[in-house]
């Protein structure tokens, strides 16, 4: 199971935003200033907090809360 807190609180650090800012429909397209770099930052601030590697196929691919959702569940399972 995840923790939905600290997975809001990581991606609210490094995308410069309230954590209330971050829901179930939070994505690059309605979060200001998500872009290529922070990205890159996110899913590396995801590794370290959740102790898991995104391989560089999902990484592309986490462009909203409910994919990274998925992912750290694949990812935590595994």
């Amino acid at each position: 199971m995840i923790d939905e807190a600290m997975l809001k609180q990581v991606m609210a650090t490094v995308l410069g935003v309230p954590a209330a800012a971050i829901g179930p429909d939070a994505s690059q397209d309605n979060i200001p200033g998500w872009d290529s770099l922070k990205h890159m930052n996110l899913v590396l601030a995801l590794e370290q907090a959740f102790g898991i590697e995104v391989p560089d196929e999902d990484a592309a691919e986490i462009t909203s809360y409910a994919l990274i959702k998925v992912v750290l569940q694949e990812r935590l399972a595994a």
